[in-house]
């Protein structure tokens, strides 16, 4: 056996690689399966702090979005935004896009076609969400705004003056944005946030970024970065949680809404499977069946496969490195069996 991995030709090792990244894609694509993920802290704390912005002021959160970077990176950062702005729609915050690479605006409206025009079509622009398109300046701008937002923005992306958008009435600088949420490619990104807004102005920040820069970032993580997405793996656990997330809170307003009592809402969305079950049940007796219906759509449907990228590339991923770990197991046995020979010959 080891006379044969001496003399592997190395293209079978291109051929197992290939089935390592092709099948898990057709696999996953045809079947709609993905495998389960288990978030760490860092994208429970990216989702907690998004979640509770604005909660001190006891109003909706402002969030600024910076969009940071280009079609090249969208593969591992994509998912992040899109699950990004569900959560923001869903909670029902008000969202600042904006971009400080020549391409973001590609990006923002990505987000924004996808994600808002799709799944949140009662939103409107100007008093929900907001484009103010790309900037150049690098961390300049950044330094800007936290003095004079208006400075550097003085319209939208469609050349609307700020005055005469609702939602920018009293936005004049980062220190009026509750929080700032960031995805970032590289320069500038994560690290020119962190260092002139971040930590001049004590924003809370979130960041999702490649995983070429998580290890620089990750010392500013919990004090200022208060949540971390790290590559494709931060993309899929972010979108795991942000679909359960909507799920259930599409379930407690569609139960509300029927006049079910808060209490049994909160348990039912706790327990999607038992929907089914429950539709039949005396308590659900005054919801219509159109009611029952959407309600049983929503909870046990599928996700829409935007919302599923993140997760879907983890298949392959995941099968690659565990060929790539294999091959690095043999080809130490490899040198350890010639070392051996070579040493008793």
């Amino acid at each position: 056996m080891i006379r044969m991995l001496e003399n592997l030709d190395r293209r079978w090792i291109f051929l197992a690689m290939a089935l390592c990244v092709s099948v898990p894609i057709l696999v996953i694509g045809l079947t709609g399966v993905t495998f389960p993920e288990t978030p760490t802290p860092l994208a429970e704390a990216f989702f907690d702090e998004v979640d509770r912005a604005g909660e001190a002021n006891g109003r909706r959160a402002n969030v600024l979005i910076a969009l940071d970077y280009d079609p090249a990176s969208a593969g591992e950062l994509s998912p992040m935004s899109l699950s990004l702005v569900n959560q923001c729609a869903q909670k029902g915050h008000r969202m600042y896009f904006i971009s400080l690479w020549p391409v973001g605006p590609q990006m923002i409206e990505e987000s924004i076609d996808k994600v808002i025009k799709r799944f949140y079509p009662d939103l409107v622009y100007g008093q929900d969400y907001v484009n103010l398109g790309f900037k150049a300046g690098s961390e300049q701008v950044i330094k800007v705004m936290g003095i004079d937002l208006t400075t550097e923005f003085r319209t939208d992306v469609e050349g609307t003056m700020l005055s005469q958008i609702p939602m920018m009435e009293g936005i004049t600088s980062l220190e009026d944005f509750d929080l700032i949420a960031e995805i970032s490619a590289g320069y500038p990104g994560s690290k020119e946030w962190v260092l002139y807004a971040a930590t001049q102005y004590d924003i809370p920040l979130v960041s999702g970024m490649t995983g070429v820069q998580a290890p620089q970032n990750y010392p500013y993580y919990p004090t200022q970065l208060k949540g971390l997405l790290g590559a494709i793996k931060g993309a899929a656990e972010y979108e795991f949680i942000v679909n359960d997330y909507v799920r259930e809170a599409r379930v407690r307003s569609i139960l509300a809404a029927n006049g079910i009592d808060e209490e049994t809402s909160l348990g039912l969305s706790k327990q999607l499977d038992q929907i089914s079950t429950w539709t039949t049940s005396a308590e659900a007796a005054s919801m219509s069946p159109a009611a029952k219906a959407e309600l049983i759509d929503v909870a046990t449907g599928a996700t829409p496969g935007e919302f599923l990228e993140g997760q879907r590339r983890m298949g392959p991923q995941l099968f690659a490195h565990l060929l790539m770990v294999l091959l690095i197991i043999l080809g130490n046995l490899v040198f350890f069996a010639q070392r051996r020979r070579g040493g008793s010959a």
